[in-house]
């Protein structure tokens, strides 16, 4: 017998699975090259959330503590963004502004966006005339204007973190619940979904084992692209004054309060907080259209 035949053969190397954190840091990496600017201002909306979830830490000063000794300063004397006309930081106001609103506006649309997302993917599995009920009563919520409908609700409701929330929620349901209709529409009609038919599947594992995967991509673009949407009107309900009640501070009341100020406010109280509304919604809606980019097969090739 040779050597050759009694040497065991080299096992073949097989080469590790990449660990979660590089899976993820490979997708990041992927949408930085095909979309930069997205990018960019995801950066820029990540840091947000980071400020406004370490507020206390990041703030210099209590945002509810009056200093009568320096009311109305401008930026520089007595801080960063000055102060308002009972002496309290306007930074220190704008960093927990972020947290309030930022929280309100994410638990707004997660409750809603979700609820219509799941209205939608029944209204679409199951057709018929919940189908046609339920399209009538999306079309009766679209006719009001978000803001009016939300402002309605929240003064029925009375003030309150919670009332804020589920008024703005209300407000996101027909757009999720459509949206997600017509993909569960297209994705019901597939081949691997009338195979798992014919082997006998129930509705409930068509639905949540083949139909609720395909919907997620949706879910997340309009999650994203309506957070925007949702600042915007938690800050004018807090402008108009039914929104969340002072003293807590959000960008929306701090807008209202600079009103109290003078018939021409300063331009200090104006310009931070619309300066962080405007930020934020940018942020969040070029985000979102990134990510809308990215995960739909159609403009890979051209981002």
């Amino acid at each position: 017998m040779s050597l050759s035949q009694t040497t065991a053969e080299p096992a073949a190397i097989v080469p590790p699975e990449p660990t979660l954190l590089r899976r993820i840091g490979d997708t990041l990496a992927l949408f930085a090259r095909r979309s930069p600017l997205s990018a960019f201002w995801g950066v820029v909306a990540a840091a947000i959330v980071l400020v406004a979830v370490f507020a206390p830490l990041v703030a210099p000063h209590d945002p509810l503590m009056a200093n009568f000794r320096q009311m109305g300063k401008p930026p520089g004397e007595a801080g960063l963004f000055g102060t308002d006309q009972v002496g309290r930081d306007v930074l220190s106001r704008v960093i927990h502004g972020s947290q309030t609103s930022l929280t309100v506006a994410a638990a707004a649309v997660l409750l809603g966006t979700t609820f219509g997302a799941l209205w939608g993917m029944a209204c679409g599995f199951f057709g018929g005339r919940f189908d046609n009920l339920s399209q009538r009563a999306m079309e009766f919520m679209q006719s009001f204007p978000d803001l009016i409908l939300a402002m309605a609700i929240a003064m029925a409701l009375g003030a309150g973190t919670g009332t804020v929330i589920v008024a703005i929620a209300i407000t996101r349901i027909p757009f999720g619940g459509r949206v997600i209709r017509s993909v569960v529409l297209s994705v019901k009609e597939m081949p691997f979904v009338e195979a798992a038919r014919g082997l006998g599947a129930s509705s409930r594992r068509l639905m949540f084992r083949h139909i609720l995967p395909q919907c997620v991509a949706p879910f997340l673009i309009l999650a994203t692209a309506h957070l925007g949407v949702a600042i915007i009107i938690e800050a004018s309900l807090g402008f108009l004054g039914v929104g969340i009640p002072p003293p807590t501070p959000t960008w929306g009341n701090m807008l209202a309060d600079s009103l109290n100020a003078g018939l021409v406010p300063p331009w200090w109280l104006v310009l931070f907080p619309g300066l962080a509304i405007t930020v934020t919604v940018l942020a969040f809606n070029l985000l979102g259209d990134g990510i809308r980019d990215m995960l739909d097969p159609r403009l890979r090739g051209s981002v």
